[in-house]
């Protein structure tokens, strides 16, 4: 299991224990006779003896089977909350996020202060894109253990996908703290202060978790994009070259010709343009940085470039057929068409 496996171990080796402290006397000795007595299990320890054998299951990667003895154990003491964190674990791998909410739920509320519980239940329901409740769960879970690394890590990733950056900083800002060396807190952070508009600040956390991980082309777009934010473009050109280099994306080439064009590198802006487009005719920024360059051909040339400027009308055109809701383009288009 990924967050819990330490813990689990620990529920197992917990497990183990009392099992041993119950000894034999929970089966009869090979040698014990007609007449000695079977010592009978309480509903609890018989629970306890099926979830640590489905436990065992599961660290030997038998899910099937450990998913069943799970649920006897549940059978068997329907409050046995290391049950149902087993359960929920193996249908949240299993990419059952459904069954597996219902699960840590039913753990959450029979342990309020488990903190694996209100985590998993925190983490389940992010995955089913519940945010709101998402955040409350791993707030609860904060609250038992503030400094938790993973915690504070997706509460922040969760503020951010609901757009609140504000709320995100300071769950983000803890988890770097806690561990200054993983690279998805780094990139986590970054992406906060780019939403908050600080994108100096994101720029030095991207660069740092550039530093700490095998560079991504989805991490240089994202420090591409803020050192565009903040006007450093041979900076910005030189990372987009950077991923082209690997990934041909009409994302990447539109924004390195959106680099170029800003460095008043014209003509290589065009064909960046223009190689975007041909990766993806659809790619609607790239053909209106295609009518920009060709629009300032037509200017440029006293307005005598009537090729450039037909391209620059229908381009646009092109591009408001993908999109209608570009605002500038239609006030470009009819101030020049």
């Amino acid at each position: 299991m990924d967050r819990t496996a330490p813990r689990a171990a620990a529920l197992v080796i917990a497990s183990a224990a009392a099992l041993a402290f119950m000894g034999c006397a929970s089966t009869p000795r090979p040698d014990a006779g007609e007449d000695d007595p079977v010592v009978q299990l309480s509903p609890a320890e018989a629970a306890a003896q099926t979830y640590a054998r489905g436990e065992a299951l599961a660290q030997q990667g038998l899910t099937d089977q450990a998913l069943a003895e799970f649920e006897r154990a549940i059978l068997e003491n329907p409050e046995l909350t290391v049950a149902y964190l087993g359960a929920g674990e193996i249908h949240r791998q299993r990419g059952d996020f459904t069954r597996a909410e219902q699960s840590f739920a039913r753990a959450a509320s029979l342990e309020p202060r488990n903190f694996d519980a209100q985590y998993m239940h925190a983490l389940s329901l992010q995955l089913l894109n519940r945010l709101e409740e998402a955040i409350r769960a791993y707030l609860r879970a904060l609250s038992i253990e503030p400094n938790d690394f993973e915690a504070n890590l997706n509460v922040a990733t969760a503020y951010l996908q609901l757009a609140e950056p504000r709320e995100a900083l300071v769950y983000g800002l803890r988890a770097v703290r806690i561990d200054g060396n993983s690279a998805a807190a780094r990139v986590n952070l970054a992406a906060v202060y780019a939403a908050l508009d600080e994108h100096e600040m994101a720029v030095t956390e991207y660069q740092q978790a550039a530093e700490l991980m095998t560079l991504t082309p989805e991490l240089l777009l994202s420090l591409a994009d803020s050192l565009g934010k903040v006007g450093r473009y041979a900076e910005m050109e030189s990372t987009l070259e950077r991923v082209v280099q690997t990934e041909r994306s009409a994302v990447a080439l539109e924004r390195l010709g959106s680099a170029r064009f800003r460095l008043r590198k014209y003509p290589s802006a065009l064909a960046a343009f223009r190689e975007a487009v041909a990766v993806d005719p659809n790619h609607y920024p790239a053909l209106n940085g295609i009518a920009v360059c060709r629009l300032n051909d037509f200017l440029w040339s006293d307005r005598t470039d009537l090729e450039a400027h037909r391209e620059a009308i229908d381009t646009m055109r092109q591009s408001l057929r993908i999109n209608r809701d570009q605002p500038k383009i239609v006030e470009l288009l009819a101030r020049y068409k």
